[in-house]
């Protein structure tokens, strides 16, 4: 496997196609998308509108699973729906919870295949983590996930399907009890589970679209942060087309040390990347781009690369989030030491940065940054293995 691969990868994205007989799944179709479907299914154009809003209304912000409780649509329509298209959602295997309350998801998606979610609590907030595909492509060295092969991309409907699930456990929904007026438990989301966002561009920009819009699970754009390793080509997308916050990968501040950690960078080094996302915040309107930097006993943790740093991203609206290792089994890395931490972020932060120092979170139950890696671990299977497996 290539560690730096391709835009254009032999990756498929389920469903390609309905087996014969079978029915849609209308989670995870943007508003445009449903709405044709509605015409297609023979809904006359007139009324497709005034139906896409009710149905809107009852997957996303009233979390109803049976057409048959869409009750302000008439009987036959309701048959009719339930005749084409199917309210699925990924499958939860297991859930794991935290000494510090961190919730894991296992969760099964078409095929078999498993992903993780990760539900962090915070006061006064609560971000879900999660995953665009079934583990990843870059093999970056100090990254868990990266050891497992990548698989597939999901869908938009398995993107979204991952916070409804977690809405699902956490009681979320109106219709089990949740108050109308109260701190949302999952107020924001990070594209930062299992796989490049990037690699799987148009699903992750369609679940976004589902999740931003304001009649539904109505996350506002602010709320949402995509992290990328630096997939170059689609970042200027991404401001385009998403215009959520971005969160980049950086971990490094030489090509030399970035092309072991990060090996995508040797297809977009550092000064192409950097050049790429001094137009992001003018393009997407976003306040500051987020640098994550893992920091690595040895490696990258010195003053020098501190001083680098802080040089390289010069006039980028930014700050830096330090993540302290987090250690899993067969790792060639270890955490750099409070003391060193503390030294990189005081020279960060006197630069005129903001340095905030990431509590490890979910370490108990291998939740935390880099460690995401799904029990029944896939290897990469060609079109053909997977269309049998799915009937697709």
């Amino acid at each position: 496997m290539n560690a730096t691969p391709p835009i254009t990868q032999d990756v498929l994205t389920l469903p390609r196609k309905l087996p014969e007989g079978g029915k849609r799944n209308i989670i995870g179709l943007t508003r445009p998308q449903l709405l044709a479907a509605l015409v297609e299914m023979g809904t006359p154009e007139r009324q497709a509108k005034m139906r896409l809003g009710q149905i809107w209304q009852w997957l996303y912000h009233w979390g109803v699973r049976d057409f048959e409780n869409m009750t302000n649509l008439g009987k036959d329509y309701r048959a009719q729906l339930a005749a084409h298209f199917e309210i699925a959602l990924p499958e939860v295997v297991n859930r794991q919870i935290s000494a510090d309350g961190t919730r894991k998801y296992l969760v099964r998606i078409a095929g078999g295949h498993e992903v993780e979610t990760v539900y962090i609590p915070e006061t006064g907030r609560g971000t879900l983590c999660v995953s665009s595909q079934v583990g990843c492509t870059l093999t970056c060295s100090f990254c868990h996930t990266g050891t497992q092969r990548l698989v597939r991309n999901l869908t938009a409907g398995e993107i979204v399907g991952q916070l409804m699930l977690a809405r699902d456990d956490l009681g979320e929904w109106p219709e089990q009890g949740a108050p109308r007026e109260h701190t949302r438990l999952v107020s924001n989301l990070v594209l930062m589970g299992m796989g490049e966002p990037l690699y799987n561009f148009e699903a992750v920009r369609d679940a976004m679209h589902v999740v931003m819009d304001n009649e539904g699970l109505t996350l506002s754009r602010r709320r949402i942060t995509l992290s990328t390793s630096g997939v170059v080509p689609e970042i200027s997308r991404t401001a385009e087309e998403i215009g959520c916050l971005l969160a980049v990968s950086f971990h490094a501040t030489t090509d030399e040390v970035r092309d072991t950690l990060v090996p995508i960078n040797k297809r977009w080094n550092i000064k192409t990347l950097l050049d790429t996302l001094r137009e992001y915040p003018r393009l997407s309107n976003s306040e500051r781009i987020t640098f994550e930097y893992v920091m690595l006993n040895g490696v990258n943790d010195s003053d020098a690369d501190a001083r680098r740093l802080v040089k390289l991203i010069q006039g980028i609206p930014a700050k830096i989030n330090l993540i302290p290792f987090n250690e899993w089994p067969g790792s060639a890395y270890q955490r750099s030491t409070p003391e060193r931490i503390a030294a990189f972020a005081e020279i960060v932060f006197n630069a005129g940065y903001s340095s905030p120092v990431r509590k490890p979170r979910g370490e108990d139950i291998m939740a935390a940054c880099g460690q995401l890696k799904s029990a029944t671990e896939r290897q990469r299977k060609s079109r053909a293995q997977i269309a049998a497996e799915t009937g697709t």
